[in-house]
C-alpha cells in the first residue's frame, strides 16, 4: 500500500461512495484512497437470518461496517423533493450551505446514477395527490405534519446489488479501497491536515498499539453515524470546532399493514412531524417500511440497537416505522452521543443483551411484557430473537411521555395507530455528532480536513450523504 494519496476518505458510506464517483466522472488526476473498517459488500453476511440470533460480528458488525455503510442492509429509501416545494423538507441541512435550487439539482443528478446501477424506476408517493392531500389536511388538526414527497425503494436485497456494482465500478477506475482497516487517529500539525494513522480493525478493537501511517493534505471525513462517536473523540482530541448538535432517542413501532394500508399505498413512507402533548419537543416518524421486517445492529461498545428494513420480494404483513425524539443539550452537559449511549447501555442490560419488545397496551396499564403474553398477541413480532420487558424502565419519562402522546396523535389521523397489541421495540437511537462547523466548501478548523454526510450532522439519509458527496468532489476539482 503507498503511503501517500492526494485526497483520503474515511468511511465507504454513501457520501464517500458518491464522492469518488464523482471524481472518476470529473476525470480528476489525484490519487484517490478509501479507508473502511468493515468489508466489501459481497463479503458483508449478517449471520441472524440463518441463527436467528445476533451473534455480534467480529471485528466489526456487518449490518452497520462495510461498503455503502449501514445503506446495503437498509431498506433502501431515497427521498426527493416535489418541485413545487421552496424548501427541502427532509435530510438534514445540505441546502444551508449550496442553496435549494443547488440542492435540487444535485438530487437529481445523484438520484439518476442510483437508476444508471440498476434502481428501480418507479417512484413512491406520486400517484395519489388528492388522497395525500386529505390525510396532510387531516393531520394538521392534530399539529402534525406530514411531509410529501416522492420515495425511490431500492429494498434491501437490491441494495445489495446496486452497491456491488457501485463498487466496481470504482475499482475499475482507478479508486484504492482498503477494507477491515480502521483509522485510530488524525495527523494534524498546526493546524493543518498530514494524514491519517491506520491499523487491522481487529488489532483497533482490542486496542493494540501498532499503526501505519498514511500522508495526504487533503482528509474527507465520511464517517456516517456509526463513526459519530469516534468523529467527537477527534474533534476533542484535535480541537476542532463543533457546535451543539442532536441525538434522537426513540423506538421501532409495529402494526399490521392493514391499519397502515392507505399511508403505504399513497405514499409508501409516510413522515409525521409534531409537537404534541405536554412538552412539545420535536417527535417524528423516520424509516417506514411496510411489509417490512425489525432488525438489529450492533454499534460500537456492543451496543445493541433496533432498526427496520423491507425487501421488494419478501414480505410479511406487518409495517414498521421509527418513532425518534430529538434531544439537544447545552449548559452544562453537551454530550448528546454519551447521552443517548447511556440509554442504550441500560435497555440492553434490561434485556440481557437483546432488543426489548413491549406492547404498547402494556405501558399504558403500567406493566412489563412477558414472553407468553406476546406468543398471543395479534400483532406477530418480525423480530424474534427479544426480550419481552419495559422499556419505561430505561428510556426516560420525557422521552416516553413524548411518544406516547405522539402515538395518540398520529392515531386521530390513522386509527388503529394506537391499538393496544401494537409493539414497541428499543432502543432505536440515532447517533449524531455535535454538529462540525464547516465552511461552504465543507472544510472543518483543520486546513484540508473536510466533513461530510451523516456522521458530522450535515446530512440524514442515503439521498442527501450521497449528495453530500458528489458536491465534496466539485469542490475538490475546483480547487
Amino acid at each position: 500500500m503507498n503511503n501517500y494519496y492526494d485526497v483520503v476518505i474515511v468511511g465507504a458510506g454513501p457520501s464517500a461512495v458518491f464522492l469518488a464517483y464523482e471524481m472518476i466522472k470529473l476525470n480528476s488526476k489525484k490519487k484517490v484512497l478509501i479507508i473502511e473498517q468493515g468489508k466489501s459488500v459481497e463479503n458483508r453476511k449478517c449471520p441472524i437470518e440463518k441463527t436467528g440470533n445476533c451473534v455480534r460480528c467480529k471485528p466489526m458488525c456487518n449490518i452497520t461496517c462495510g461498503f455503502s455503510g449501514a445503506g446495503a442492509f437498509s431498506d433502501g429509501k431515497l427521498s426527493l423533493y416535489n418541485k413545487e416545494d421552496d424548501d427541502i423538507h427532509v435530510g438534514g441541512i445540505l441546502h444551508k450551505y449550496i442553496g435549494v435550487e443547488e440542492t435540487k439539482k444535485l438530487i437529481d443528478y445523484t438520484d439518476n446514477i442510483y437508476l444508471k446501477f440498476g434502481a428501480d424506476t418507479h417512484l413512491e408517493g406520486t400517484e395519489y395527490k388528492e388522497e395525500v392531500k386529505k390525510i396532510c389536511n387531516k393531520a394538521k388538526k392534530e399539529n402534525i405534519t406530514l411531509i410529501d414527497i416522492p420515495i425511490r425503494h431500492l429494498g434491501t436485497e437490491k441494495s445489495h446489488e446496486l452497491y456491488y456494482k457501485i463498487q466496481q465500478y470504482l475499482l475499475d477506475n482507478g479508486i484504492h479501497i482498503i477494507f477491515n482497516t480502521t483509522v485510530k487517529d488524525l495527523i494534524v500539525e498546526n493546524n493543518i491536515i498530514k494524514g491519517v494513522k491506520v491499523q487491522n480493525s481487529k488489532d483497533y478493537i482490542e486496542e493494540k498499539d501498532n499503526y501505519n501511517e498514511i500522508y495526504s493534505n487533503k482528509v474527507i471525513l465520511a464517517v456516517g453515524r456509526k463513526g459519530a462517536n469516534w468523529l467527537v473523540n477527534m474533534c476533542d482530541k484535535h480541537n476542532i470546532k463543533t457546535e451543539s448538535g442532536t441525538v434522537d432517542i426513540g423506538i421501532r413501532y409495529e402494526l399490521p399493514d392493514k391499519v397502515m394500508e392507505k399511508i403505504n399505498k399513497y405514499m409508501y413512507e409516510g413522515k409525521f412531524i409534531g409537537r404534541v402533548g405536554r412538552y412539545k419537543d420535536k417527535v417524528r416518524t423516520f424509516c417506514q417500511n411496510p411489509s417490512g421486517f425489525v432488525s438489529t445492529e450492533v454499534y460500537d461498545h456492543n451496543i445493541t440497537l433496533v432498526n427496520g428494513h423491507s425487501y421488494k420480494d419478501k414480505k410479511s404483513e406487518n409495517t414498521n416505522l421509527a418513532i425518534l425524539v430529538s434531544h439537544n443539550f447545552n449548559y452544562p452537559f453537551n454530550k448528546p452521543i454519551e447521552y443517548g449511549r447511556n440509554i442504550a447501555q441500560n435497555l440492553n442490560a434490561i434485556g440481557a443483551g437483546k432488543i426489548v419488545v413491549q406492547r404498547l397496551g402494556d405501558i399504558y396499564r403500567g406493566k412489563r411484557t412477558w414472553k407468553e403474553e406476546l406468543e398471543h398477541n395479534t400483532v406477530v413480532p418480525t423480530l424474534k430473537n427479544v426480550e419481552p420487558g419495559d422499556l419505561t424502565f430505561a428510556l426516560g419519562y420525557r422521552t416516553m411521555t413524548n411518544i406516547l402522546d405522539f402515538i395518540q396523535s398520529v392515531d386521530k389521523v390513522v386509527e388503529g395507530f394506537a391499538a393496544p397489541d401494537n409493539l414497541l421495540y428499543g432502543p432505536e437511537i440515532k447517533f449524531y455528532s455535535n454538529k462540525v462547523k464547516i465552511t461552504d466548501k465543507f472544510e472543518t478548523s483543520i486546513s484540508g480536513l473536510y466533513s461530510i454526510g451523516d456522521g458530522g450532522g450535515m446530512t440524514r439519509g442515503l439521498m442527501m450523504a450521497s449528495c453530500s458527496g458528489v458536491q465534496m468532489a466539485r469542490f475538490l476539482e475546483e480547487e
